[in-house]
Protein backbone atom coordinates (compact mmCIF):
# COMPACT_ATOMS: atom_id res chain seq x y z
CA UNK A 1 0.00 0.00 0.00
CA UNK A 2 3.01 2.24 0.95
CA UNK A 3 4.51 1.57 -2.28
CA UNK A 4 1.23 2.39 -4.38
CA UNK A 5 1.27 5.39 -2.58
CA UNK A 6 4.72 6.17 -2.92
CA UNK A 7 4.29 5.70 -7.18
CA UNK A 8 1.18 8.00 -6.95
CA UNK A 9 3.17 10.72 -5.23
CA UNK A 10 5.87 10.27 -7.87
CA UNK A 11 3.38 10.23 -10.90
CA UNK A 12 1.55 13.26 -9.74
CA UNK A 13 5.01 15.29 -9.16
CA UNK A 14 6.05 14.32 -12.18
CA UNK A 15 2.76 15.16 -14.08
CA UNK A 16 2.63 18.52 -12.70
CA UNK A 17 6.07 19.30 -13.85
CA UNK A 18 5.74 18.45 -17.23
CA UNK A 19 2.31 20.72 -16.92
CA UNK A 20 4.41 23.48 -15.65
CA UNK A 21 6.99 23.12 -17.79
CA UNK A 22 5.13 23.23 -21.42
CA UNK A 23 3.50 26.18 -19.92
CA UNK A 24 5.84 28.78 -21.33
CA UNK A 25 5.95 27.62 -24.33
CA UNK A 26 2.21 27.49 -25.11
CA UNK A 27 2.14 30.77 -24.18
CA UNK A 28 4.58 31.65 -26.52
CA UNK A 29 3.26 30.03 -29.53
CA UNK A 30 1.29 32.42 -31.66
CA UNK A 31 -0.28 31.73 -34.71
CA UNK A 32 1.56 33.48 -37.54
CA UNK A 33 -0.01 34.85 -40.72
CA UNK A 34 1.58 36.09 -43.82
CA UNK A 35 0.27 38.96 -45.58
CA UNK A 36 1.48 39.91 -49.15
CA UNK A 37 1.29 43.05 -50.72
CA UNK A 38 2.30 45.02 -53.70
CA UNK A 39 2.65 48.80 -52.00
CA UNK A 40 5.98 49.18 -50.66
CA UNK A 41 7.23 50.25 -47.53
CA UNK A 42 7.10 54.45 -48.65
CA UNK A 43 3.44 53.96 -49.03
CA UNK A 44 0.93 54.73 -46.57
CA UNK A 45 -1.28 51.73 -46.78
CA UNK A 46 2.16 49.83 -45.36
CA UNK A 47 1.46 51.66 -42.38
CA UNK A 48 -2.47 50.32 -42.35
CA UNK A 49 -1.12 47.06 -42.74
CA UNK A 50 1.22 47.23 -39.37
CA UNK A 51 -1.23 48.97 -37.91
CA UNK A 52 -3.87 46.15 -38.46
CA UNK A 53 -0.48 43.87 -37.33
CA UNK A 54 -0.88 45.78 -34.30
CA UNK A 55 -4.67 45.46 -33.61
CA UNK A 56 -4.54 41.91 -34.09
CA UNK A 57 -1.71 40.74 -31.66
CA UNK A 58 -3.39 43.22 -29.14
CA UNK A 59 -6.90 41.58 -29.49
CA UNK A 60 -6.11 38.26 -29.69
CA UNK A 61 -4.05 38.75 -26.17
CA UNK A 62 -0.55 37.79 -28.31
CA UNK A 63 -2.08 34.53 -30.14
CA UNK A 64 -1.94 36.37 -33.94
CA UNK A 65 1.23 37.08 -35.30
CA UNK A 66 0.95 39.18 -38.78
CA UNK A 67 3.90 39.02 -40.60
CA UNK A 68 3.57 42.14 -43.66
CA UNK A 69 5.44 41.12 -47.06
CA UNK A 70 5.45 44.85 -48.93
CA UNK A 71 6.67 45.32 -52.42
CA UNK A 72 5.32 42.17 -54.05
CA UNK A 73 8.13 39.83 -52.75
CA UNK A 74 5.96 36.91 -52.37
CA UNK A 75 4.40 37.01 -55.78
CA UNK A 76 3.67 38.58 -58.16
CA UNK A 77 0.41 41.41 -59.55
CA UNK A 78 -1.87 38.22 -60.62
CA UNK A 79 -0.85 35.62 -58.76
CA UNK A 80 -3.01 36.29 -55.40
CA UNK A 81 -5.59 33.21 -55.63
CA UNK A 82 -3.04 30.91 -56.53
CA UNK A 83 -0.60 32.57 -53.65
CA UNK A 84 -3.28 32.28 -51.26
CA UNK A 85 -4.71 28.76 -51.91
CA UNK A 86 -0.85 26.94 -52.29
CA UNK A 87 0.10 28.58 -48.76
CA UNK A 88 2.76 31.33 -50.34
CA UNK A 89 0.84 33.78 -48.20
CA UNK A 90 -2.29 33.83 -46.06
CA UNK A 91 -3.56 37.30 -46.67
CA UNK A 92 -3.24 38.50 -50.40
CA UNK A 93 -4.55 41.21 -52.30
CA UNK A 94 -6.72 39.63 -54.77
CA UNK A 95 -6.38 41.06 -58.70
CA UNK A 96 -9.03 40.54 -61.74
CA UNK A 97 -9.47 36.24 -61.12
CA UNK A 98 -11.55 34.43 -63.82
CA UNK A 99 -12.39 32.11 -60.49
CA UNK A 100 -13.88 35.28 -59.30
CA UNK A 101 -16.37 36.20 -62.12
CA UNK A 102 -18.50 38.33 -60.07
CA UNK A 103 -16.01 39.88 -58.06
CA UNK A 104 -13.69 40.41 -61.11
CA UNK A 105 -15.82 42.63 -63.28
CA UNK A 106 -17.20 44.28 -60.03
CA UNK A 107 -14.41 45.10 -58.06
CA UNK A 108 -13.66 48.15 -60.32
CA UNK A 109 -17.05 49.18 -61.79
CA UNK A 110 -17.53 52.27 -63.94
CA UNK A 111 -19.42 54.95 -61.51
CA UNK A 112 -18.93 58.53 -59.68
CA UNK A 113 -18.68 57.20 -56.02
CA UNK A 114 -19.45 59.16 -53.11
CA UNK A 115 -16.97 58.21 -50.30
CA UNK A 116 -18.68 59.77 -47.15
CA UNK A 117 -19.68 56.40 -46.41
CA UNK A 118 -16.59 54.70 -48.13
CA UNK A 119 -16.04 51.67 -44.97
CA UNK A 120 -19.51 50.45 -44.77
CA UNK A 121 -19.62 50.62 -48.47
CA UNK A 122 -16.84 48.11 -49.10
CA UNK A 123 -18.14 46.13 -46.10
CA UNK A 124 -21.48 45.56 -47.90
CA UNK A 125 -19.77 44.93 -50.81
CA UNK A 126 -17.30 41.98 -50.06
CA UNK A 127 -20.60 40.78 -48.37
CA UNK A 128 -21.97 40.71 -51.75
CA UNK A 129 -18.62 38.64 -52.83
CA UNK A 130 -17.94 36.35 -49.82
CA UNK A 131 -20.16 33.59 -51.46
CA UNK A 132 -18.24 33.64 -54.37
CA UNK A 133 -14.87 33.74 -52.75
CA UNK A 134 -15.77 30.57 -50.47
CA UNK A 135 -15.73 28.82 -53.86
CA UNK A 136 -12.16 29.07 -54.26
CA UNK A 137 -11.36 28.56 -50.68
CA UNK A 138 -11.05 32.38 -49.89
CA UNK A 139 -12.62 34.72 -47.36
CA UNK A 140 -12.93 38.44 -47.79
CA UNK A 141 -10.68 40.46 -44.81
CA UNK A 142 -9.59 43.86 -45.38
CA UNK A 143 -10.89 46.04 -47.83
CA UNK A 144 -8.34 47.71 -50.06
CA UNK A 145 -10.35 50.77 -51.44
CA UNK A 146 -8.47 53.32 -54.31
CA UNK A 147 -11.40 54.55 -55.67
CA UNK A 148 -10.11 57.71 -54.15
CA UNK A 149 -7.53 57.56 -55.96
CA UNK A 150 -7.47 55.95 -59.12
CA UNK A 151 -6.77 57.73 -61.91
CA UNK A 152 -4.97 58.74 -65.41
CA UNK A 153 -1.64 60.11 -66.28
CA UNK A 154 0.16 61.20 -69.50
CA UNK A 155 3.72 61.68 -70.74
CA UNK A 156 2.04 64.69 -72.69
CA UNK A 157 -1.07 66.97 -71.60
CA UNK A 158 -4.37 65.33 -72.08
CA UNK A 159 -7.44 66.92 -71.12
CA UNK A 160 -10.31 64.97 -72.39
CA UNK A 161 -9.92 60.94 -71.11
CA UNK A 162 -12.43 60.52 -74.08
CA UNK A 163 -9.59 61.08 -76.51
CA UNK A 164 -7.16 58.86 -76.71
CA UNK A 165 -6.21 59.18 -80.30
CA UNK A 166 -4.70 56.09 -80.35
CA UNK A 167 -2.13 56.11 -77.34
CA UNK A 168 -0.86 52.92 -75.54
CA UNK A 169 -2.34 52.82 -72.24
CA UNK A 170 -1.46 50.95 -68.77
CA UNK A 171 -4.42 48.95 -68.24
CA UNK A 172 -5.22 47.17 -65.07
CA UNK A 173 -8.04 44.62 -66.01
CA UNK A 174 -10.89 43.64 -67.92
CA UNK A 175 -13.10 47.29 -67.45
CA UNK A 176 -10.00 49.32 -68.06
CA UNK A 177 -8.86 47.85 -71.18
CA UNK A 178 -12.47 48.14 -72.38
CA UNK A 179 -12.68 51.99 -71.68
CA UNK A 180 -9.78 52.48 -73.43
CA UNK A 181 -10.68 51.23 -76.40
CA UNK A 182 -13.69 52.56 -76.76
CA UNK A 183 -11.48 55.90 -76.14
CA UNK A 184 -9.34 55.16 -78.97
CA UNK A 185 -6.50 53.81 -77.46
CA UNK A 186 -5.02 50.88 -77.13
CA UNK A 187 -4.26 49.08 -73.67
CA UNK A 188 -1.33 47.66 -72.45
CA UNK A 189 -0.98 45.34 -69.44
CA UNK A 190 2.25 46.50 -67.00
CA UNK A 191 2.32 45.19 -63.26
CA UNK A 192 3.10 47.85 -61.37
CA UNK A 193 6.83 47.07 -60.46
CA UNK A 194 7.61 47.62 -64.20
CA UNK A 195 5.44 51.19 -64.78
CA UNK A 196 8.11 53.08 -64.48
CA UNK A 197 10.82 51.05 -66.78
CA UNK A 198 7.71 50.50 -69.55
CA UNK A 199 7.39 54.67 -69.17
CA UNK A 200 10.51 55.96 -69.57
CA UNK A 201 11.32 53.00 -72.22
CA UNK A 202 7.71 54.35 -74.25
CA UNK A 203 6.53 51.09 -74.18
CA UNK A 204 3.52 53.33 -73.07
CA UNK A 205 2.33 56.88 -73.69
CA UNK A 206 -0.80 56.70 -70.53
CA UNK A 207 -1.02 54.91 -67.16
CA UNK A 208 -4.19 54.23 -65.27
CA UNK A 209 -3.32 53.52 -61.55
CA UNK A 210 -3.95 54.47 -57.93
CA UNK A 211 -1.92 57.61 -57.11
CA UNK A 212 -0.84 56.26 -54.06
CA UNK A 213 1.00 53.21 -55.77
CA UNK A 214 1.62 55.84 -58.72
CA UNK A 215 3.64 58.05 -55.62
CA UNK A 216 5.18 55.05 -54.11
CA UNK A 217 7.18 54.22 -57.31
CA UNK A 218 8.19 57.73 -58.40
CA UNK A 219 6.29 57.87 -61.44
CA UNK A 220 5.63 61.67 -61.87
CA UNK A 221 9.12 62.23 -63.29
CA UNK A 222 8.30 59.87 -66.28
CA UNK A 223 4.41 60.72 -66.20
CA UNK A 224 3.33 64.49 -65.07
CA UNK A 225 0.07 65.22 -66.82
CA UNK A 226 -2.61 64.16 -64.75
CA UNK A 227 -6.40 63.39 -65.76
CA UNK A 228 -8.48 63.57 -62.64
CA UNK A 229 -12.04 61.88 -64.06
CA UNK A 230 -12.84 60.30 -60.64
CA UNK A 231 -14.71 57.18 -62.55
CA UNK A 232 -14.28 54.40 -60.31
CA UNK A 233 -15.62 52.41 -57.64
CA UNK A 234 -12.33 50.36 -57.00
CA UNK A 235 -11.57 47.77 -54.19
CA UNK A 236 -9.30 45.42 -54.30
CA UNK A 237 -9.98 43.07 -51.53
CA UNK A 238 -7.34 41.23 -49.27
CA UNK A 239 -8.78 37.67 -48.90
CA UNK A 240 -7.43 35.00 -46.62
CA UNK A 241 -7.07 31.02 -47.14
CA UNK A 242 -10.69 29.97 -45.69
CA UNK A 243 -9.17 26.95 -44.39
CA UNK A 244 -6.81 29.09 -42.12
CA UNK A 245 -9.35 31.25 -40.98
CA UNK A 246 -11.35 28.50 -40.25
CA UNK A 247 -8.59 26.57 -37.79
CA UNK A 248 -8.49 29.49 -35.72
CA UNK A 249 -10.50 29.58 -32.98
CA UNK A 250 -13.76 32.03 -32.62
CA UNK A 251 -12.12 34.28 -30.67
CA UNK A 252 -8.94 34.75 -32.66
CA UNK A 253 -11.30 34.72 -35.86
CA UNK A 254 -13.42 37.65 -34.59
CA UNK A 255 -9.92 39.60 -33.32
CA UNK A 256 -8.60 39.47 -37.03
CA UNK A 257 -11.86 40.88 -38.62
CA UNK A 258 -11.97 43.84 -36.00
CA UNK A 259 -8.40 44.34 -36.64
CA UNK A 260 -9.21 44.40 -40.38
CA UNK A 261 -12.17 46.62 -39.70
CA UNK A 262 -10.18 49.27 -37.46
CA UNK A 263 -7.20 49.37 -39.08
CA UNK A 264 -9.79 50.25 -42.55
CA UNK A 265 -10.94 53.37 -40.67
CA UNK A 266 -7.75 54.02 -39.07
CA UNK A 267 -6.24 54.16 -42.76
CA UNK A 268 -8.59 56.21 -43.97
CA UNK A 269 -8.06 59.97 -43.33
CA UNK A 270 -4.31 59.57 -43.73
CA UNK A 271 -4.54 57.66 -46.73
CA UNK A 272 -6.31 60.50 -48.56
CA UNK A 273 -4.42 63.05 -46.76
CA UNK A 274 -1.11 61.01 -48.12
CA UNK A 275 -2.68 61.43 -51.46
CA UNK A 276 -3.68 64.95 -51.92
CA UNK A 277 -0.20 66.34 -50.70
CA UNK A 278 1.91 63.91 -53.15
CA UNK A 279 -0.54 65.16 -56.08
CA UNK A 280 0.26 68.86 -55.06
CA UNK A 281 3.90 67.88 -54.40
CA UNK A 282 4.40 65.97 -57.49
CA UNK A 283 2.92 68.54 -59.90
CA UNK A 284 4.93 71.13 -59.19
CA UNK A 285 8.21 69.41 -58.18
CA UNK A 286 8.05 68.20 -61.90
CA UNK A 287 6.45 70.46 -64.21
CA UNK A 288 2.80 68.97 -64.86
CA UNK A 289 -0.85 69.36 -64.38
CA UNK A 290 -3.58 67.99 -62.63
CA UNK A 291 -6.56 68.20 -64.67
CA UNK A 292 -9.66 67.94 -63.68
CA UNK A 293 -12.79 66.43 -65.52
CA UNK A 294 -16.10 68.24 -65.77
CA UNK A 295 -19.43 65.70 -63.94
CA UNK A 296 -21.52 66.36 -66.96
CA UNK A 297 -18.16 65.20 -69.51
CA UNK A 298 -17.86 62.52 -66.90
CA UNK A 299 -20.85 61.08 -66.59
CA UNK A 300 -20.92 60.78 -70.47
CA UNK A 301 -18.40 58.83 -70.81
CA UNK A 302 -19.56 56.65 -67.85
CA UNK A 303 -22.84 56.06 -69.61
CA UNK A 304 -21.34 54.53 -72.25
CA UNK A 305 -19.36 52.51 -70.50
CA UNK A 306 -21.84 51.16 -68.06
CA UNK A 307 -23.99 50.39 -71.07
CA UNK A 308 -21.38 47.93 -72.68
CA UNK A 309 -19.87 46.59 -69.21
CA UNK A 310 -23.49 45.58 -68.01
CA UNK A 311 -23.68 42.12 -70.05
CA UNK A 312 -20.45 41.21 -68.72
CA UNK A 313 -21.80 41.97 -65.28
CA UNK A 314 -24.76 40.05 -65.68
CA UNK A 315 -23.11 36.95 -67.11
CA UNK A 316 -20.51 37.00 -64.69
CA UNK A 317 -22.55 37.82 -61.79
CA UNK A 318 -25.78 36.59 -62.54
CA UNK A 319 -28.68 39.03 -62.75
CA UNK A 320 -30.03 38.90 -58.95
CA UNK A 321 -26.29 39.29 -57.46
CA UNK A 322 -25.42 41.71 -60.38
CA UNK A 323 -28.66 44.16 -59.52
CA UNK A 324 -27.73 44.00 -55.88
CA UNK A 325 -23.69 45.46 -56.66
CA UNK A 326 -25.21 47.83 -58.67
CA UNK A 327 -28.16 49.01 -56.46
CA UNK A 328 -24.87 49.31 -53.46
CA UNK A 329 -23.23 51.74 -55.97
CA UNK A 330 -26.36 53.85 -57.06
CA UNK A 331 -26.95 54.01 -53.25
CA UNK A 332 -23.52 55.75 -52.79
CA UNK A 333 -23.14 57.12 -55.98
CA UNK A 334 -22.58 61.32 -56.23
Amino acid sequence: MKYRNNVSSFLKSALSVAIVGALPFTAQAAETIRLSTYVNESDIRYQGFQKFAELAAEKSNGDLKVQVFPSGTLHGWSEGVDAVQGGVSDISWIPADKRLPCYRVTSLYPVAISLEKQIELDADYAALIEAEAAKADLIPLINSNYSYDQEWWFEEPVSDIGKLNGKLVRSIGPLVSLMIETWGGKPVFVAPKEVFQSAERGVVDGINMGVATYSSWKLWSVMPYMVNANMFYGNIIYMMNKDKFDGLSADNQKALKEAAKEAEAWLKPRYETWVDERVGNAVMANGGSAVSMSEERTGELLAGIQEKWTPEVNGACGVPLADKVRSLFAAHSE
